[in-house]
């Protein structure tokens, strides 16, 4: 597996895994490290640190380096460990490429720059000189929700034909037309990989390369499980998961991100319900929906 192209080793289900913090807030590297286990013990493709799910937005610089540390370090080569690097000022993005430990690491995400709202020339300029500081490949993350913009479809097949060391895409805008455009139009060995989970398994038969989960830090067997069975074509018998786990999905979301799957790990005591604020925990009726809907699907054979 280690000999295989890095594109091929990303294709699948990787997970935004979430930061788990203490009551006090710093970092809880022991449910890290276990978490950790977990995943790679339940066969998933990868791993992602420090995305949106990992509430990487909170944590300080000298944070973030420690979490890339410890993950090359737990990890072990086992799997890929892709590092989320980001933000809306291209110089210090390029700084972090630069400074931070990602030696071992196998790839870095990186989020269309928000708030400022680029044109789209300014984000195939942005790209590119990301592309050209990362010493590792780069996967892009378009999500219109968060960044308040949106990298169209022709941006991205731009830079993905033009742009060395970019090897896909997480596409998170919801948008099927705009996603179908960029499978329709990528280089062979560039990703296209969903950033939703519960349009995952349509992406998959339209021939998107995976997804980067959230679902799946509660139960990455079952999701990426579907998420093969669908690469293979088996959509009959990807459609039954998907089914079992749209109702929990949807409720994940339901009081926000990565709120939600806080909560779920909370509940199968995988880590504490505790973030950084401004984020806070769901509310007390999510809540006990979550903990009905996991439990219920932690029983169904």
């Amino acid at each position: 597996m280690i000999d295989k192209p890095l594109h091929l080793r990303l294709k699948g289900t990787g997970v935004a895994i979430v930061t788990p913090f203490q009551e006090d807030s710093s970092i809880d590297y022991p449910s890290l490290g276990n978490l950790i286990e977990y995943l790679i013990q339940s066969r998933v493709e990868y791993i992602v640190f420090l995305g949106t799910t990992g509430e990487s937005v909170t944590l300080s610089k000298l944070e973030k380096a420690q979490v890339i540390e410890f993950a090359v370090k737990t990890v072990k080569g086992r799997i890929p460990v892709v590092a989320g690097v980001g933000g809306n000022q291209t110089g210090e993005v390029v700084h972090q490429l630069r400074s931070l430990p990602l030696s071992g690491v196998d790839a870095v995400l990186s989020v269309s720059p928000y708030y400022n709202k680029p044109q789209q020339e300014g984000l195939f300029q942005h790209f590119k000189a990301v592309a050209e500081a990362s010493p590792v490949p780069v996967i892009l993350y378009n999500v219109p929700g968060r960044t308040g913009s949106n990298m169209t479809a022709e941006t991205t097949l731009r830079i993905a034909h033009q742009v060395n060391n970019i090897i896909g895409i997480k596409e998170a805008s919801g948008n099927f037309d705009q996603i179908y455009r960029i499978i329709r139009g990528k280089p062979d060995g560039f990703l296209v990989i969903s950033g939703d989970d519960g349009i995952t398994l349509p992406l998959l038969a339209a021939g998107a390369d995976g997804v980067i989960s959230v679902v799946a830090n509660a139960f990455p067997a079952l999701f990426s499980d579907m998420v093969r069975l669908g690469l293979q074509g088996s959509f009959d018998q990807a459609r039954i998961i998907h089914y079992r786990l749209i109702e929990f999905t949807n409720a994940l979301f339901a009081d926000g991100s990565p709120a939600g799957i806080k909560a779920a790990l909370s509940v199968m005591n995988k880590c504490k319900n505790v973030l950084r604020l401004p984020l806070v925990p769901v509310n007390p009726h999510v809540l006990q929906h979550i903990e009905l809907l996991a439990g219920n699907i932690a029983q169904e054979k």
